[in-house]
């Protein structure tokens, strides 16, 4: 009997056509001898419905077509479920693939879906919401809000709007950090819940990461001048700058003294006070090159 494997797409993401996807996927299954079902998501209620055909097919592998967004919603969907996932990489945020060394060719990333070794992914819960790679508090969750009002696109359109927050950067906010008996009080441009090392674009924000170690790191940036700020997010950050703190943890609690932006993984979530942040127990299987755990 064929074993079941899920094929998920997102077509919005990223803007790109998935037929290729579809159509790829599709022979490679085929060349396995793998049954494949196909899901193609639309907004409503994917969540239940992923949950559905899970319980229906019990695939061993869910391949994901899609960015940042969809990988979190299908995460979501099998959590607990012995299932291992695989991703190709096809959103306006790709960050997860990219601190997983998976921004490759079509054809290499089905192999890697397919066949290869996989680690067991943190979750961490951020105010009941998951996280798998990296959110923010300030500076950066501004930037993806303006982003994401904006009318334009790609590399152009980010720029455009990295220019609009730094002109519009106001006065820095006041955090109280509580890991355990430590308390750290200061002002902040930023802090970042990290469970990986680099945003989509490739800028490493925290050099230790690892996705699999049952911990998160708070990067906490400081009272930073501009340029500095403008550095980081060009890709040059200077992590050895006094004002740039990087502690880990299992369970934290950040308090504000104002409401600040707050995103996960690239998705503007509005404006928080407070942040409580652990390790979920469950962890997620996923497929990355040459790798065994």
């Amino acid at each position: 009997m064929k074993k079941n494997v899920v094929l998920v797409v997102n077509p919005v993401s990223g803007g790109v056509d998935k037929t290729e996807f579809i159509d790829a996927t599709t022979l490679f299954a085929i060349k396995e001898n793998l049954n494949l079902i196909l899901y193609t998501t639309s907004g409503d209620d994917d969540v239940s419905k992923i949950k559905v055909l899970y319980e229906q097919h019990n695939p061993e592998r869910i391949i994901i077509a899609g960015g940042d967004g969809t990988i979190k919603m299908v995460a979501e969907a099998i959590e607990g479920k012995d299932v291992i996932l695989g991703i190709l990489p096809a959103g306006s945020s790709n960050g997860l693939a990219v601190d997983l060394d998976l921004m490759k060719t079509l054809d290499e990333n089905l192999e890697i879906a397919f066949h290869n070794e996989f680690i067991e992914l943190d979750t961490i819960v951020i105010n009941n919401q998951k996280c798998l790679h990296l959110s923010d508090l300030g500076l950066n969750a501004e930037l993806v809000k303006n982003y994401e009002k904006s009318n334009k696109r790609g590399k152009w359109g980010y720029f455009l709007q990295i220019v609009n927050t730094l002109m519009d950067l106001g006065e820095p906010f006041e955090a109280v950090i509580t890991i355990d008996d430590q308390i750290i009080e200061c002002e902040a441009r930023m802090i970042v819940v990290a469970n990986s090392k680099k945003y989509g674009t490739g800028i490493i924000i925290n050099p230790e990461g690892v996705m699999y170690d049952g911990k998160f790191e708070l990067v906490i940036l400081k009272n930073l001048d501009l340029m500095i700020f403008g550095e980081i997010i060009m890709g040059n950050v200077p992590l050895n700058h006094k004002d740039i703190e990087i502690v880990s943890a299992n369970k934290a609690t950040i308090k504000t003294n104002v409401p600040v932006s707050f995103q996960v993984d690239g998705e503007y979530c509005g404006m928080e006070t407070e942040l409580r942040i652990s390790v979920s127990p469950h962890k997620i299987k996923v497929a990355i090159p040459g790798f065994a755990q």
